[in-house]
């Protein structure tokens, strides 16, 4: 596992270090990778990427990176992000369990499309309140981590350049 992580994620993006990404652009790609890798829309994370990486001019390769390595969490983020948004609203809680999920299909294949749609609706609005905080949040933590990185690799090379 810790080796499938460094090969994936930690030396992609060491090389992006290497290739000239600063480590503050490197850290907001990353950030924003990860907030939005874990939106409650499934299918939509590598196109609303893309739009960030080129509306903002970051580096798509990393915020790529960062958006596919969520794919795990995305799904599991998706039921505490109904929660929270039913907590905040102090709306119904609704059930989800696979006895549910059939009651809701046998009343109908529009209502159980739009009871769907409108909890996908509400995870989403929990997370655009959790999204700008958190994606600060990594960016504040990735940076310096970035430029450490960054430095020790000038390092590395610096030694390797004098070394004959």
């Amino acid at each position: 596992m810790r080796a499938s992580i460094r090969r994936r994620l930690v030396e992609p993006l060491r090389a992006l270090l290497r290739q000239g990404a600063t480590p503050e652009r490197l850290a907001l790609s990353v950030a924003l990778g990860v907030v939005v890798g874990n939106i409650p829309l499934l299918g939509v994370s590598t196109v609303i990427c893309v739009a960030i990486a080129l509306l903002f001019r970051l580096n798509l390769a990393a915020i790529q990176i960062a958006q596919a390595a969520m794919a795990p969490t995305q799904l599991l983020l998706i039921v505490p992000f109904l929660r929270l948004e039913e907590w905040l609203t102090r709306s119904a809680h609704q059930s989800l369990s696979a006895h549910a999920g059939r009651a809701l299909l046998a009343a109908g294949v529009v209502r159980a499309v739009t009871a769907l749609g409108l909890a996908t609706l509400h995870a989403l609005l929990a997370w655009l309140l959790v999204a700008p905080v958190v994606a600060f949040a990594l960016y504040r933590l990735l940076t310096p981590i970035f430029e450490r990185a960054a430095a020790h690799g000038r390092r590395r090379d610096d030694r390797s350049h004098r070394d004959p």
